[in-house]
């Protein structure tokens, strides 16, 4: 999974939920005290129960995608695990078989650097 599509840590949610109720604070205070008559617009309170509706929506959106950034972490460690035994199982078959190894070509040179930036990643 490349790492564009990784979910932010649950922290970042919480920081933005904190963020959104102070803004929301904000809006309504500076409203009341700034602008008491607000004739012929759209009334601010509406768009103050809007932002509220979307706070309640990415807070849904939230919890269903914990588990699933739980579940994405959980698999790239298994792929991870499972890279590195199968290196050790290789290196260990190459010593037993008194295997004398080419170098590696350059599109094999790219591929270990990307999985070694890709294991350090996680």
């Amino acid at each position: 999974v490349p790492p564009s599509s990784q979910f932010p840590p649950p922290e970042n949610f919480q920081k933005a939920d904190s963020d959104l109720d102070y803004i929301q604070y904000r809006l309504e205070y500076e409203i009341k005290t700034h602008h008491p008559d607000t004739e012929g617009k759209k009334n601010p309170v509406t768009l103050l129960k809007e932002l509220s509706a979307i706070k309640s929506r990415y807070q849904t959106l939230h919890a269903r995608f914990k588990p699933i950034a739980a579940e994405q972490k959980e698999t790239k460690n298994r792929i991870c695990a499972t890279v590195n035994k199968t290196m050790a199982v290789i290196q260990e078959l190459q010593k037993q078989t008194d295997l004398e190894l080419l170098p590696l070509s350059k599109e094999e040179k790219t591929a270990a650097e990307q999985l070694k930036s890709f294991m350090s990643d996680l």
